[in-house]
């Protein structure tokens, strides 16, 4: 049976998009984003629990993220989930779980700017479809 390995994640940017150019042309965007959930505590407190995500951006989307991207921007972002190993300078193995992102929608920043935007692509390779979409027409949705 096949499987599946699909991520959607809403969140804040926590650092500006970090974004390279590499030997081969291509270009990769790094960055972290929040998802924060709340929920009440046993002491019927409001409690807060936030999660960090790493994510990659490839090629055209980490050009959007470079142009588009700061510290403290929502965006929403589809793709999938990554993990990988390394060692560190001391020989120990590291591993850390990344986000290759392929779909990504501006939400906003701190202080928006009143526009939604929306890109999508492959996460490596070639782009598939990283159109920038301004105010997009929610209107014929079937649900």
């Amino acid at each position: 049976m096949a499987g599946v390995n699909k991520v959607i994640l809403i969140g804040n940017l926590g650092k500006d998009p970090d974004v390279r150019s590499l030997e081969s042309g291509a270009k990769v965007a790094n960055f972290t984003i929040a998802t924060t959930e709340y929920f009440k505590g046993k002491d019927g407190q409001r409690q807060e629990a936030t999660e960090w995500h790493n994510i990659v951006l490839w090629n055209q989307l980490a050009e959007l993220a470079e142009k588009y991207l700061k510290k403290g921007n929502s965006i929403y972002l589809e793709g999938r989930i990554k993990t990988r190993s390394y060692d560190d300078k001391d020989g120990v193995k590291k591993y850390i779980t990344e986000i290759f992102g392929n779909q990504m929608t501006f939400l906003g920043g701190p202080k928006s700017e009143g526009s939604s935007q929306q890109a999508s692509g492959s996460g490596q390779g070639a782009v598939q479809d990283a159109d920038v979409v301004e105010d997009p027409d929610d209107g014929d949705l079937p649900f």
